[in-house]
């Protein structure tokens, strides 16, 4: 990393990185991390800090395989969760550093908000900034916010906020789901049948290797049956599936319920009302929610 050149919002001290990091040597020092008595100690709130990359290309043929994973059609114009995925390991970065107050191994991605406010092509390059924000309680832990901000040539095009939830032990005060009838899932548009591909070829494109999407034993070592689809996969499935029906600029707001098995089938629903959309992924058989989202 470059030394901190100014403080940014919220009085955040700004770090710029010459380019943006591997995700495999992350992902390692996370898992090595994770071992007793290796593991720093953590912060009782969010660092105030905030890591920057300027001149992140786009891969045209690392679009192409990104949008035949998730089934966008292939085109110059990138998909809304593209960018997610292309700023990524900077977010990475800032999550596995010793002092960020939940570690990585084992956290959840509960609820993801991406605001595009003009479509990006091919040809342009993004600078991209990352910071934590709002640590809160929860039933089961804790979670925050982690922002993901995409700018071309100092105009912000793009923010995605993904909340994440660490488990804790002996956890509580945080608000409490509605544990009351679950509703009717809507009529289905489509089925999908969801293969233990999805998970390795996803890993591939986004450079999130955590093993639970990917090897049985890693998803039983965090008490998965089998390995889970990874979630912004679901939301960007789901996306492709209203391609060519969306505004230029929008948010995109979704809250992952259940983990998608590999393999299984899932049932897609959209409906529209004056230009925004509602839509979900259930378990074709037994109705149960996968992933709930919205499109204003």
């Amino acid at each position: 990393m470059t030394a901190p050149d100014h403080t940014g919002p919220a009085g955040r001290l700004r770090i710029d990185l010459p380019r943006l990091p591997a995700p495999g040597a992350l992902y390692r020092r996370a898992l090595l991390g994770a071992l007793p008595g290796t593991g720093g100690r953590r912060r009782p709130d969010v660092p105030a800090v905030e890591l920057g990359v300027a001149g992140v290309p786009v891969d045209p043929a690392h679009l192409a395989d990104y949008d035949r994973v998730c089934g966008f059609r292939l085109a110059d114009r990138l998909p809304a969760t593209y960018l997610h995925v292309l700023g990524f390991p900077l977010s990475l970065r800032l999550m596995t550093a010793p002092e960020f107050p939940i570690p990585l191994t084992g956290v959840v991605h509960v609820a993801n908000r991406i605001t595009v406010r003009r479509p990006v092509e091919v040809g342009e390059t993004v600078d991209f900034r990352t910071y934590a924000e709002n640590l809160r309680p929860h039933e089961r832990g804790r979670q925050l916010d982690v922002v993901l901000v995409g700018s071309v040539a100092g105009e912000e095009v793009w923010r995605g906020v993904s909340t994440y939830l660490g488990k804790e032990r002996g956890a509580g005060g945080g608000p409490r789901p509605d544990r009351g009838d679950r509703p009717t899932p809507p009529a289905a548009s489509a089925h999908w049948r969801v293969t233990p591909r999805v998970g390795t070829d996803y890993a591939r494109v986004s450079g999130d290797h955590n093993p639970i999407h990917t090897s049985r034993l890693g998803a039983r070592l965090f008490g998965f049956p089998r390995p889970i689809a990874h979630g912004m996969w679901s939301k960007a499935r789901c996306l492709a599936a209203l391609e060519g029906r969306l505004p230029e600029a929008y948010t995109v707001e979704v809250a992952f319920k259940l983990p998608v098995p590999l393999p299984s089938t899932v049932a897609f629903s959209a409906s529209s009302i004056g230009g925004s959309w509602d839509f979900g992924l259930h378990d074709a058989r037994q109705g149960r929610p996968h992933l709930v989202g919205t499109v204003r």
